[in-house]
């Protein structure tokens, strides 16, 4: 039993050993040394001989092939158990739930423990604030939707398939005589009274508002005023 990471991939061939073990947490990778291995090297030599001269030196090759193969097991197991020691050299193991770590991304050195057993504090506020943010922003999109009007102008009647249309916004307020308060509307002078009226002042055709002054923009909600 290898007391190390719950997961390793073994890369070794007949050539060497090579094996790549993973953090518990996240999966990040550390690829041990690569060790050669010396039957394997000598079966290799001994292949590429026999392909240039043939004969005896072919079949030499071969067996020391099938040599290599045969106790490839104990050396394997060797190389697996000295790849163990140098990945531990990299990983660090948290001493709350035992499981092996990368100090990349999953180590919190300060506690001496992982991540996940002893939270990174300006990292959790850091993700607890953007989403806080983020959840602010959906709450007051949802008010606002709630806010508006988007069915007023639909036609609810049988066999109606008008869409809904948005809203044409809020209404300019009407315009009142000064002397007798009649509707006066963009007339010059009172219909009732024959009051000169004070001239109209422009509308924001965004918001409805009527600013004072001669604004080119909305004060209210920064649309170009009509005519500037």
């Amino acid at each position: 039993m290898i007391q190390f990471v719950a997961n390793y991939e073994d890369l070794s061939t007949d050539r060497g050993y090579q094996f790549k073990f993973y953090c518990d947490k996240c999966g990040n990778g550390h690829m041990s040394r690569y060790e050669a291995s010396t039957i394997g090297t000598a079966g290799s030599l001994l292949r590429s001989a026999g392909d240039l001269f043939g004969g005896w030196l072919g079949s030499a090759g071969n067996s020391a092939y099938d040599i290599q193969r045969s106790v490839g097991g104990k050396a394997h197991d060797q190389a697996l158990e000295r790849a163990v020691e140098e990945g531990k050299q990299h990983f660090h193991q948290c001493s709350r739930c035992g499981k092996w770590v990368c100090p990349e991304v999953c180590w919190n050195a300060a506690a001496g423990q992982c991540e996940e057993c002893a939270p990174d504090y300006q990292e959790e506020f850091a993700s607890s604030h953007a989403h806080a943010k983020a959840d602010a922003a959906r709450e007051q999109l949802h008010e606002k939707a709630r806010a508006t009007d988007y069915v007023s102008q639909t036609d609810m009647r049988a066999g109606a398939t008008l869409s809904a249309r948005p809203s044409a916004g809020p209404k300019a307020a009407s315009r009142k005589c000064g002397a007798c308060e009649a509707e006066v509307g963009q007339a010059k002078f009172c219909p009732e009274c024959g009051t000169p009226t004070a001239p109209a002042r422009p509308t924001c055709g965004g918001c409805g508002h009527q600013p004072e002054g001669s604004p080119k923009f909305c004060p209210e909600c920064g649309e170009k005023m009509p005519g500037r």
